[in-house]
């Protein structure tokens, strides 16, 4: 899998929101002032080259649908942030929030319930 591009990246949350749609539809999920709708065929296009969607085709239009999940990529991309910023380390990870970001001890519990729960399945 490849590491998207942030307007690549913007696309697949809309498309995975909306599982199938056209590029107008895409297009009309932006809020503000929108991409081109050129640029977001084009995107659309990269995304299926590299394999993250493909299409069906409804007479001259085509329909989009994600070919990679928003689970598989959201994996895939914290495994690829952990390797090159945490050296792999999930903990260094945690430590780095807990240290940089004001987390409340409401959010320290529910992580250590995420934890516990998922040491009980195991």
């Amino acid at each position: 899998m490849k590491v998207l591009t942030k307007a690549e990246e913007r696309i697949m949350q809309l498309l995975w929101q909306l599982e199938k749609a056209f590029t107008r539809e895409i297009l009309d999920q932006f809020e503000g002032t929108p991409p081109s709708y050129t640029t977001v065929a084009t995107v659309l296009t990269v995304l299926e080259q590299k394999g993250f969607v493909d299409f069906e085709k409804l007479g001259n239009s085509k329909r989009y649908y994600p070919l990679v999940s928003k689970e598989a990529y959201s994996e895939f991309a914290l495994s690829n942030v952990v390797g090159k910023y945490f050296e792999g380390s999930l903990s260094k990870l945690v430590s780095f929030f807990t240290e940089k970001k004001d987390i409340d001890l409401k959010e320290l519990d529910e992580i250590i319930d995420v934890i516990e729960k998922n040491k009980e399945q195991k």
